[in-house]
């Protein structure tokens, strides 16, 4: 596809002094809301060109540390970069699909605009979408094959076919990295696949870390994982350990070991 192309070829074309950064580095971070702490330090470094997974339970601080990630919660202690620069100047570099994207289902906006909201943050004072925009929404739209829904009502696609949209809204900026908050959360199991499958494909071309609780899912797919719940244990393998159960969940955990005799192991609690 023409879109694969142009993504490859912009990722080609990244600078050296960017490459030996990493593309997100958190340093001893505390974060939270209201002067309270939902994240204690956390350190964490993902390598451009990561698939990183993240997983732990409500409440443990996974969509606190995107933000924080983003710019948009502060630390109270700690340091956060992003391609080694500040959260507000490196988030240009981020695309980033939130876990819930609202929407008037019955509000007539096109698959086309929804792709092309992605270049607001691009477009400056302008009033108007360049050509440049209308480009980068395009091919943002090829790259997740929904460009022959481009003149469809969002609201009338399937689960799966919106999150794709709303992927190519986050593709649209152009971004080095993207940050996806349980992306497959309303998707059916076929689609869930589909859109994982769709991840590693532009795992070819840029750094992404996903949060999700789908376990078996996010193993499958990513090269590294983490799980947090407040703290963070982290994993260079896409294996989860006990130490990750332990402190991510705390609470009686079923592992399933594959094999020639599938088996329950159940650990005292």
């Amino acid at each position: 596809m023409g879109a694969e192309h142009s993504f490859q070829e912009r990722g080609a074309k990244r600078s050296r002094s960017a490459m030996d950064e990493p593309a997100i580095s958190l340093r001893d971070v505390t974060a939270g809301y209201d002067g309270r702490p939902t994240i204690e330090a956390i350190t964490l470094e993902v390598e451009e060109g990561d698939f990183y997974g993240i997983i732990g339970p409500n409440g443990g601080g996974k969509s606190t540390l995107l933000k924080v990630i983003l710019g948009l919660i502060a630390p109270m202690k700690g340091a956060v970069r992003i391609m080694g620069l500040p959260p507000e100047e490196g988030r240009r570099h981020i695309g980033y699909l939130p876990q819930y994207a609202d929407y008037d289902k019955v509000y007539p906006i096109s698959v086309w605009d929804v792709a092309l909201m992605g270049r607001r943050s691009r477009r400056g004072i302008s009033p108007w979408y360049s050509s440049e925009d209308r480009r980068a929404a395009e091919e943002a739209l090829d790259a997740v094959n929904m460009l022959d829904h481009r003149e469809r009502n969002i609201g009338k696609l399937s689960g799966g076919q919106r999150q794709r949209v709303f992927i190519a809204r986050a593709l649209a900026s152009r971004p080095k990295i993207l940050l996806l908050d349980e992306p497959t959360a309303s998707v059916d199991p076929e689609g869930q696949e589909s859109i994982f499958a769709l991840f590693s494909e532009l795992n070819k071309e840029m750094t992404i870390l996903l949060v999700s609780h789908d376990v078996g899912m996010i193993t499958t797919h990513v090269n590294k994982l983490a799980c947090i719940n407040r703290t963070i244990v982290t994993h260079d393998e896409p294996v989860i350990t006990p130490e990750m159960l332990q402190k991510g969940y705390s609470c009686p955990v079923d592992l399933i070991a594959h094999g020639d005799v599938p088996h329950r192991m159940l650990r005292n609690h």
